[in-house]
């Protein structure tokens, strides 16, 4: 049953239904004179009546009055790296364990192509020993309590040898180029001063050492096959309540970098990533006072963020205090007691669009994979209630930040160029320049009645209606 949800997929997914041909949610002009380039077009409507249903435009001379968003290739911003999602261990263990490999390599096809029906997922985070959406807590290097390993001699990846890598060459042999960033929810209990997975803070006496263990980190995965692009030094710093979870402070954070980590690289030979922060919009003072020390920040690539608090300008803020470093944006949840077309609306605008106009090269959701009960995850400080993109159960379900991430990770490809799109009349968006020539815009309508609007381009115009909530992604070239 698991591998017939795969092939009754197309039934809503790109399809070109009788619903579509039916619907007002994308319509086109053709009166006037049409110069023959066709505008693709695939939308979602917060109903789940058209789930990235396919459609055409055309290209018009025709004058019509009415909202234009007008897309601006000459005028550039920021280089995308990808969209995705994170590859819990828990995502891990249901696709390795609960799918045969017909229907795992069916579905990893779906995520990780963009061939017939696939969304292409350009970007990855992993954690670096267990997250909160485990079944248990682990590091990389546990011993029993009350002792210590200093010299790291019982590192080992194995936990990570079960599932997650597995399914990480899987998808490596499928798209090679996939970029992925790793994630640390704890050191070791045993580097911590509650010596618990729980909260608590890294020792100042095991610096060093937990710079050892993340290169050992960056080169056993290597000797996997596996290339770690980037590094967040610790998922939401100021966040105890985790299991596991670490406090680090910003001065701790730049203490570590500047004298340990960056160093130990630096001897290392290590190319990977560092990236600072990695939690919410409400503290860009965080990120700022770490780059401001000129010694640290030559060590650091850029700043990641979550959108749990704060405003997603936050992003601007660093960006514009410290321009020659990226911004990542790298995790958002969706909640199993959630309303589809309200999430649907609220990431698209928020991340989608507002994250990519902030100048983030990336967009990752929380969480590709779950059960139906929201399982697994660990007790006491796991999330009991987030929803995966895929519900992997008897079958297999879709949920809302799949087509959130779709309307992106199909079409814009990694080196697409992010451009100036005009805003007007409640319609977010935002347009990327492809690697291939192709110009894409996201579109939302936020607006509480459907709203009809122009796509200008080269002096053109394509005429297209929007459902209120409805998102529609536009391609042409």
């Amino acid at each position: 049953p698991v591998f017939a949800t795969f092939i009754n997929m197309n039934y809503h997914f790109f399809s070109f239904s009788v619903l579509a041909l039916l619907s007002v949610a994308v319509t086109s002009s053709l009166r006037g004179q049409s110069n023959g380039k066709a505008i693709e077009v695939w939308v979602t409507t917060p109903d789940k009546s058209m789930l990235l249903s396919h459609s055409t435009l055309t290209f018009s001379k025709e004058k019509i009055v009415l909202p234009v968003i007008e897309v601006q290739p000459a005028t550039r911003f920021q280089t995308m790296d990808g969209f995705g999602f994170s590859l819990t261990g828990g995502s891990a263990w249901l696709i390795n364990q609960k799918l045969t490999a017909a229907a795992r390599n069916s579905l990893l096809r779906e995520l990780f192509l963009t061939e017939q029906s696939g969304i292409g997922i350009s970007y990855l985070r992993i954690s670096i020993g267990a997250s909160d959406l485990d079944d248990h807590v682990f590091s990389y290097d546990d011993v029993a309590d009350g002792e210590s390993d200093a010299s790291l001699v019982k590192f080992n990846l194995d936990e990570d040898r079960k599932n997650l890598i597995p399914v990480l060459k899987q998808i490596i042999a499928l798209q090679p180029a996939i970029k992925i960033m790793g994630s640390p929810w704890s050191a070791p209990a045993w580097m911590k001063t509650n010596q618990r997975a729980k909260g608590g803070s890294l020792k100042p006496e095991f610096y060093s050492t937990y710079a050892a263990y993340l290169v050992k980190y960056i080169q056993e995965m290597a000797r996997e096959g596996i290339t770690i692009e980037a590094i967040t030094l610790q998922n939401e710093p100021e966040n105890p309540n985790n299991t596991p979870s670490m406090l680090m402070t910003a001065d701790e954070q730049n203490e570590f970098i500047k004298k340990h980590l960056g160093p130990a690289f630096a001897s290392a030979g290590i190319k990977t990533k560092v990236v600072i922060f990695d939690h919410n919009c409400d503290h860009p003072e965080y990120p700022i006072a770490i780059l401001n020390d000129a010694q640290t920040k030559q060590f650091i690539d850029g700043t990641a963020f979550h959108l749990y608090l704060g405003k997603i300008d936050a992003l601007s803020t660093v960006h514009d205090a410290h321009p020659d470093k990226s911004i990542y944006f790298t995790e958002q949840w969706t909640s199993g007691k959630g309303d589809f077309g309200t999430d649907l609306q609220w990431h698209v605008k928020n991340l989608i669009v507002g994250a990519t106009r902030n100048w983030s090269k990336t967009v990752l959701e929380w969480n590709l994979a779950a059960d139906e009960k929201f399982e697994p995850h660990t007790m006491d400080g796991g999330c009991d209630s987030c929803l995966g993109a895929l519900t992997i159960g008897n079958t297999i379900t879709r949920n809302v930040s799949y087509y959130i991430i779709a309307h992106a990770s199909r079409f814009v490809t990694p080196g697409s160029i992010r451009i100036a799109s005009t805003l007007t009349d409640s319609l977010s968006n935002v347009a990327f320049l492809t690697p291939e020539g192709k110009k894409v815009l996201i579109v939302l309508n936020e607006g509480t009645a459907t709203k009809t609007f122009l796509i200008k381009a080269n002096n053109k115009t394509a005429k297209a209606t929007l459902p209120s909530g409805g998102v529609g992604t536009f391609v042409w070239k």
